[in-house]
């Protein structure tokens, strides 16, 4: 038997991906040994309307372009829906299945989120089963404090008490908390303060974005005449 894979399931509006995106990927392929990092962009999230986003395969190809370099990172259709218009609403845990049916049992799996929407979870749909079912890789700026990630973790999810880890207040590694069936990891070794509000932002206002995005993004996004 092969020895088992880690793979990274990276989602986001992409809108456009970014240097930080890269970013976190890279930290987060180092620190974890991953050997895929999938950029997955959103079809259409529950808690967007479709006209806030840019065209689906606008935001794939953009994904494509910026994974080209990068033998670990893998642009992904998960969600691009049967007509790749991405225009169909998808939740976490149906992605998040989708790929595990396509895995093999003993590959580990990874969730990569930011801290600040890892705090939103309990408004997921199938939050448990989701917590229960990946580790998460969340991200964040240093100083972030692990004890908000564990007050949004429901208690029944936390590992047994005879391991040390059964309430909110036991002491955790400084990086982790260990779930009944899985771990969340805290990476705040990214520094990087790009976003893509203000990459369009900055298009809007003819400014440059050189530096923000990735070179073959950004020849892309000048080409298409994105964010104007």
């Amino acid at each position: 038997m092969t020895r088992p894979r880690s793979i990274a399931l990276f989602g986001g509006s992409f809108d456009p991906v970014h240097v930080g995106h890269m970013a976190v990927a890279r930290a987060a392929q180092r620190r974890f040994h991953l050997d895929e990092v999938h950029f997955i962009p959103a079809g259409r999230p529950p808690h967007k309307t479709r006209h806030e986003m840019t065209a689906f395969l606008h935001r794939y190809a953009m994904v494509a372009l910026a994974c080209a370099d990068h033998a670990h990172f893998i642009p992904s259709l998960a969600e691009a829906g049967a007509d790749l218009s991405g225009r169909h609403v998808h939740y976490s845990i149906d992605t998040l299945r989708g790929f595990r049916h396509a895995l093999r049992s003993h590959d580990r799996l990874f969730f990569i989120v930011g801290a600040d929407q890892f705090l939103e979870i309990p408004t997921w749909r199938s939050y448990e089963t989701l917590l229960d079912s990946c580790d998460f890789i969340a991200v964040s700026r240093p100083g972030f404090r692990m004890d908000a990630l564990r007050l949004v973790i429901p208690p029944e999810l936390f590992a047994s008490a005879s391991r040390g880890f059964g309430t909110r207040s036991a002491k955790h590694d400084a990086h982790s908390i260990v779930l009944r069936r899985s771990t969340v990891h805290l990476l705040d070794t990214v520094r990087s303060h790009v976003s893509a509000t203000e990459v369009r932002r900055r298009r809007r206002h003819g400014q440059s974005i050189h530096g923000l995005v990735p070179p073959r993004v950004e020849e892309y996004i000048l080409r298409q005449a994105l964010y104007l």
